[in-house]
This record gives C-alpha cells, sequence and structure tokens, in this order.
C-alpha cells in the first residue's frame, strides 16, 4: 500500500501550522508534506517532526513572492541570482528536516518563449546539481491552467522530455494525478509510461480537489496501480478537504480496508 503523507498546508487547517504535524499524526500519517515552511524556523520545523515521528516527504524551494501572485521563478532569467538565495535557504530547511526532495515552481511565463525556456533549462540544471552533494532529489511538477492559470510547465510530456535530455541522476517528475487528469486524462497510462522517472506523486479528487473517492477518477485503482507498478515512495494528499480534516479521513480507512 502506497506511504500517504498529509499535506500540512491544506490539511489540518482547523489548528495554527506547527500545530498541524500532531495532529497529522494522530489522525495516523506518518509523514507529511507542505508548499513552503519559510515563515518558522528550521529548527521549530524540525522539533515537530521528531516529536511527531513524522517523515518530512516534501516541500515546494521559494516561489518569489507568493501572496502576491507569484508561482515561482525559474523561468525568468533575471531572477537567476535569486534563485541560488531562494536554494541556499531551502537547503538549511532540508537539513533541519531530512526531506529527500524538493520542488522547483517554474513561474507564470508562456511555454515556448525561448527566454523562458533557455531560463527554465538553466535553472533546474543548476538547482539538480547544487543538491546532489545533499543527496537530495529536484522534482517538477506539471501544473493545470485551472488551477494556476499561465504556469510554464503545464504538459507532462514536456516534463518528461526535459528530465530524460537532462539525465541528472537526481533530476525527477512530481507526479500529482489531479493535475494529470485535467491536463491529459489516461492517467493509468502515463503513470506506467513515466514511473522510471517518477520521484513524488501527489493525489486528489477532480474536478473539486477534495478527498479522494469523491469525483471522477477511481482513485483507489491508482493507488493500487502504484503498487503494481513497485513505486515505493510518498503519496502526497494534496487536497481541499471538504469540511473537517479529520471527519474527512473515511476514504484513508476505507482504502486501507480494502487493500487488505
Amino acid at each position: 500500500m502506497p506511504r500517504f503523507a498529509a499535506n500540512l498546508s491544506l490539511m489540518f487547517n482547523e489548528v495554527p501550522f506547527l500545530d498541524r504535524f500532531e495532529a497529522a499524526a494522530r489522525a495516523g500519517f506518518d509523514a507529511v508534506e507542505f508548499l513552503f515552511p519559510y515563515e518558522h524556523a528550521p529548527e521549530d520545523i524540525g522539533a515537530r517532526l521528531r516529536a511527531s515521528g513524522l517523515t518530512q516527504a516534501l516541500f515546494n524551494l521559494p516561489p518569489g513572492d507568493f501572496a502576491q501572485g507569484e508561482r515561482g521563478i525559474a523561468a525568468f532569467p533575471e531572477r537567476f541570482d535569486e534563485l541560488k538565495a531562494g536554494v541556499d535557504t531551502a537547503l538549511r530547511y532540508a537539513e533541519a528536516t531530512g526531506v529527500g526532495r524538493l520542488h522547483l515552481m517554474a513561474g507564470l511565463a508562456p511555454w515556448d518563449d525561448p527566454k523562458a525556456v533557455e531560463s527554465y533549462r538553466r535553472a533546474v540544471t543548476w538547482t539538480a546539481e547544487r543538491l546532489a552533494p545533499a543527496g537530495l532529489d529536484l522534482v517538477l511538477e506539471p501544473i493545470n491552467g485551472r488551477n494556476i492559470p499561465g504556469y510554464f510547465l503545464n504538459d507532462f510530456g514536456r516534463a518528461a522530455d526535459l528530465i530524460r535530455e537532462l539525465a541528472l541522476p537526481n533530476l525527477k517528475l512530481q507526479f500529482d494525478l489531479y493535475h494529470c487528469q485535467i491536463l491529459h486524462g489516461d492517467v493509468t497510462v502515463r503513470l506506467r509510461d513515466l514511473m522510471p522517472i517518477v520521484g513524488h506523486v501527489q493525489t486528489a479528487s477532480v474536478p473539486e480537489r477534495h478527498e479522494p473517492g469523491t469525483g471522477e477518477v477511481a482513485d483507489f485503482f491508482l493507488f493500487d496501480e502504484l503498487d503494481r507498478l513497485g513505486y515505493r515512495g510518498f503519496v502526497g494528499c494534496e487536497y481541499i478537504p471538504a469540511a473537517d480534516t479529520v471527519a474527512g479521513l473515511g476514504w484513508l480507512a476505507a482504502y486501507k480496508e480494502s487493500a487488505r
């Protein structure tokens, strides 16, 4: 059965961020992920992880000014020095949390702009090489234009082509089942094709991005498919609870029962 990681940016919002670690552990999770840790000291986050017995599965590198609508800066050549400084910041949090992979957001730029393409390629290469000595993977995630209009990396095929072309051993694909269904459909076949380069998986129901099992996709089938494909990484629960987080976790109990 896949190892599920609670996404603390979206789940357990009933309590302050630093209290969500304990809440996730009480709810039965043994791993967590989140978007960004940078509003809190790395030592504080590390302490909460250890106290709750949790594994940190993933978090994002600094994305620029997220509050002002930025969704990454990798596609902007004039932001390269800022990107490098952000990687150094993220490495301090990686050391404190023991995380094994970081996600680089691309930014809002036309996917066919030559300057953006070259900037993104440079940023991905530099970041992966910078993370390698620390034993960290860099993951790239295609994101659909409904949730983030204008996002540069909006195609699984282009992401896979870049990863395969660069052939950096610690550069992997972040395969979000939700984004794949919206962008392309045919999720199972894409999983089978791309599994050799997948470094992290995330899930949410389509179309409302709520709990697995509440939308149009057979989420439990896909979880079983991950097992059939030999995936041993985490599945990040990057969904928006329809109501109370804990009350909505019936899907997890039901899946565990079905997987016995």
